[in-house]
C-alpha cells in the first residue's frame, strides 16, 4: 500500500476513507470521511403486499414478487460511496487507490467508479472488515 494512498473499506451501510500517511511496509491509515446509511429491512420499508397478476389467458392469479427496497437502497448508496470517493481522490491527488468490500457490495461500486477511480484502483479485496477497529484495518492489510 504506497504512500497517499487512499483505503475505502465499506459496505452496503458503512464506508471509511482512509488515507496512507505511513508508508508501504508501516502504512498509518487516517480517517478522511465516514459515511453511514441507515437501511432497514424490507419488512420495514414496504408499506403494503406484493400484488396480484390477473392473466387473460388462465383463470389463476399470479402473485408479484415483493420489491426488495434494502437491496435498491444498498445499490444508491454504493452510488453514492463512489461519487464521494471520487471526490476524495481528487482533492488528496491520490495516484493509488484500495479497495475493500464485500463481494457484493464491490460489484456495485464497480458499475459506479468513475473513470478517474478506476485507473488509479491497485488493489481490491473482497471482504467485510467495516467491524473492525483503524488499526486492525491496516494490520489486515499489511498482512
Amino acid at each position: 500500500m504506497p504512500h497517499r494512498a487512499v483505503v475505502f473499506v465499506g459496505d452496503g451501510r458503512k464506508a471509511l476513507f482512509l488515507l496512507n500517511e505511513g508508508t508501504g511496509s508501516e502504512p498509518r491509515l487516517k480517517v478522511q470521511r465516514v459515511l453511514e446509511d441507515e437501511n432497514p429491512p424490507t419488512r420495514e420499508q414496504g408499506a403494503d403486499r406484493p400484488g396480484r397478476a390477473l392473466s387473460p389467458i388462465e383463470p389463476n392469479r399470479s402473485a408479484m414478487e415483493q420489491t426488495d427496497w434494502h437491496d435498491i437502497e444498498k445499490r444508491r448508496f454504493a452510488r453514492t460511496i463512489a461519487g464521494a470517493l471520487d471526490r476524495l481522490v481528487q482533492e488528496s491527488h491520490a495516484e493509488r487507490v484500495v479497495i475493500v468490500a464485500p463481494p457484493r457490495t464491490l460489484a456495485d461500486l464497480r458499475r459506479s467508479f468513475s473513470p478517474a477511480v478506476e485507473k488509479r484502483i491497485v488493489a481490491e479485496i473482497a471482504k467485510d472488515l467495516t467491524g473492525l477497529t483503524v488499526s486492525d484495518i491496516s494490520q489486515y492489510l499489511t498482512a
